[in-house]
């Protein structure tokens, strides 16, 4: 997320007009969303997987409950983003509607952006909660 958010879409901007980046990056979106699908699933199957190991829920610490609680919450903004502005995007993208493909990157940079700094969240608590 953050190579997205920092580096590809400023260095779109910087060298492409906005036809050429909007197709751009929203083929780039496209892929790597699907890689993002692929990551949830890996990341809820082996964290369930290490939680039944630890003794199930009940067993682990309050910093297991956080990251899955947030989680959640970063599955939830991802699903807004891939079933409703991603599609949106890739929409007024074929039908060459620029500025309304470019609100609509704009909303998922918004989010990707919370999910970004949520996935720092995540991070922090599970090296806070394993020092505590």
């Amino acid at each position: 997320m953050a190579t997205f958010h920092f580096a590809v879409r400023p260095a779109a901007v910087d060298s492409l007009e906005p036809p050429q980046r909007l197709r751009m990056l929203c083929g780039a979106l496209g892929r790597f969303f699907r890689w993002v699908v692929a990551a949830i699933v890996l990341l809820l199957g082996t964290g369930f997987a290490m939680v039944q190991l630890a003794g199930g829920m009940g067993a682990v610490r309050w910093h297991v409950h956080a990251m899955l609680g947030i989680a959640i919450v970063m599955m939830v903004i991802f699903s807004v983003v891939y079933r409703r502005h991603y599609p949106q995007m890739a929409e007024k993208v074929v039908a060459g509607d620029w500025k309304a493909a470019a609100a609509a990157l704009g909303r998922i940079r918004q989010l990707v952006f919370i999910n970004l700094w949520l996935g720092v969240a995540v991070f922090v608590i599970a090296v806070v909660g394993r020092a505590l």
